[in-house]
């Protein structure tokens, strides 16, 4: 059984920064990558960034430059992060955290938290 959780999210004026914080805890055998999406209300979900094993990073280009996704220098953590700087109103939505769990096949797995929302309005 795994458990993602994510946590962070807030009201936050335009120009303003927030960090996200999403741990996998439970059976894990390894991970093969982690990101975040998010979903706006009539929208649908979206890739915000997405960190792999290897460290190689990729983001959607509306907020690049912006935002940056990292992992926990710990890797036993399982903890991604999602550093905003200069939120916008269309950063609003409700931000998912997104792990692809690796068993010892090889053969990887999808899981999602519950999501945390993330307001940006003055």
């Amino acid at each position: 059984q795994v458990h993602v959780a994510e946590s962070g999210g807030d009201l936050v004026q335009p120009g303003g920064s927030l960090r996200l914080a999403c741990v996998a805890s439970g059976s894990i055998f390894s991970i093969y990558g982690m990101g975040w999406y998010r979903q706006a209300p009539g929208k649908q979900r979206e890739l915000v960034a997405t960190v792999h094993s290897g460290g190689s990073t990729n983001y959607e280009d509306s907020v690049r430059g912006r935002i940056t996704i990292f992992r926990d220098s710990d890797n036993a953590k399982n903890t991604v992060y999602l550093q905003m700087n200069n939120l916008k109103a269309e950063d609003t939505a409700t931000y998912y955290c997104h792990v692809i769990i690796n068993d010892a096949s090889g053969v990887g797995f999808d899981y999602w938290g519950q999501g945390t929302q993330v307001t940006v309005s003055s």
